[in-house]
């Protein structure tokens, strides 16, 4: 295994990590900042609008920057705004810092994706970018989970130093075995958004957005829809995180080959259709430990294995324009992380936060239905004895 490819997995492991900790953590820095839940929930929407609008717009103006320049530049952002959230004085101030790891995350994603690519071989470009994607996803599994124990074990704050030892890890490891990476071909911004301009990619984006902001409205609120069964126990707060990330990382490699059998329109209803029953049901569900168990290991599964069938949708609708249009779906991924953050927040404050499930239910058969709409508009435009887009 190229340790170069590690290292940069190792600081996508950071910045999944980040994404995601903020839930296992929520009681606490509530009640650290003396901020209601909703309000702590927030912390997590700031680090991802940030990233989902500045991530396409930075790898378009700095793709002339040095590689190595940018990866450091980025590592050294995200370490400091880390730390600096975990000395925060104020609520005000960990937002601001919390942004700013945002922006750190941004810098260095697409450029590690890249950074991949250019380092090996063509044909073994595809490997690079798995082995480098496996950080992120991992972060689910491990990263967070690690992160909430960490916090409850200790405090809050410790979990933000985690995270910057994670980064500072990467960056030694970029500092040292990174040389000169070739730079991409320049994609400006405009080209960069410009497969938004296909309906079908669109359609299929809009799924993502739908899906991913139903089931982000109940993890970004780990803490409260599941508080009947966690009681503030910190060892089991981290096994059911542990359950929910590894079922998505199995679920991701089952599916690939399911797809290959099935086409990804039925793995993508079928999926959406488990994910908003198991949604709908979390308010009963969530009150036992062994069905909660069940509900986190089945939505685990089809709400991180949904990736892979939406991915090779997009791949085939934009073959040439692949690292891009999967670029736009990571970015629509965090503005559904955002919204889930606010949408959440007022569920808490109307209805209750064990009725969460239900409006994310209701955001899971709305991207059905967009789905549907994708899968048609393929059809309608697929020409005849065409072979390119017959897994759709």
């Amino acid at each position: 295994m190229d340790r170069r490819l590690l290292v940069l997995a190792l600081g996508m492991f950071a910045l999944g990590t980040d994404s995601f900790v903020v839930a296992g953590v929520l009681p606490q820095i509530s009640r650290a900042f003396q901020v209601s839940i909703e309000a702590a929930g927030q912390m997590t929407t700031v680090y991802a609008i940030t990233y989902a609008l500045m991530a396409p717009t930075l790898a378009a103006f700095a793709a002339r920057v040095p590689r190595k320049v940018l990866l450091l530049s980025s590592l050294v952002l995200f370490v400091l705004a880390n730390l600096a959230t975990a000395v925060a004085p104020s609520f005000t101030v960990a937002l601001i810092t919390r942004a700013l790891a945002g922006l750190g995350a941004a810098m260095f994603a697409p450029t590690a994706t890249g950074a991949a690519a250019m380092m090996v071989p063509p044909e073994k470009r595809g490997f690079a970018l798995s082995v480098v994607i496996a950080g992120l996803t991992g972060a689910t599994a491990l990263g967070s989970p690690i992160g909430a124990v960490i916090g409850g074990l200790g405090d809050w704050r410790w979990t933000m130093v985690f995270v910057s030892a994670l980064a500072a890890g990467s960056a030694i490891g970029v500092w040292a075995l990174l040389s000169h990476i070739a730079l991409p071909p320049k994609v400006s911004l405009a080209q960069r958004v410009a497969p938004i301009a296909d309906p079908r990619v669109a359609l299929t984006l809009a799924s993502t957005l739908l899906y991913m902001t139903g089931q982000f409205t109940i993890y970004t609120y780990f803490m409260v829809v599941f508080d009947r069964v966690l009681s503030g126990n910190t060892l089991l707060i981290g096994a059911l995180m542990v359950l929910w990330g590894s079922c998505g990382t199995a679920c991701n490699l089952f599916v690939g080959r399911l797809i290959d059998s099935i086409g990804n329109r039925r793995a993508i209803v079928t999926m959406l259709v488990i994910l908003a029953a198991v949604l709908a049901t979390l308010q009963w569900s969530g009150a036992h430990l062994w069905t909660t168990a069940i509900a986190l290991a089945v939505w685990g599964s089809v709400g991180w294995g949904l990736l892979v069938p939406q991915q090779h949708r997009l791949v085939l609708l934009a073959p040439q324009s692949a690292p891009v249009v999967l670029g736009l779906n990571t970015s629509f991924t965090y503005l559904a992380v955002t919204a889930a953050g606010l949408i959440g927040a007022v569920g808490i404050r109307t209805v209750d936060g064990h009725h969460l499930g239900v409006i994310g239910a209701v955001f899971a058969v709305a991207a059905i239905g967009v789905a549907e709409l994708a899968s048609w508009r393929i059809k309608a435009h697929r020409p005849t004895g065409a072979a390119g887009l017959k897994a759709a």
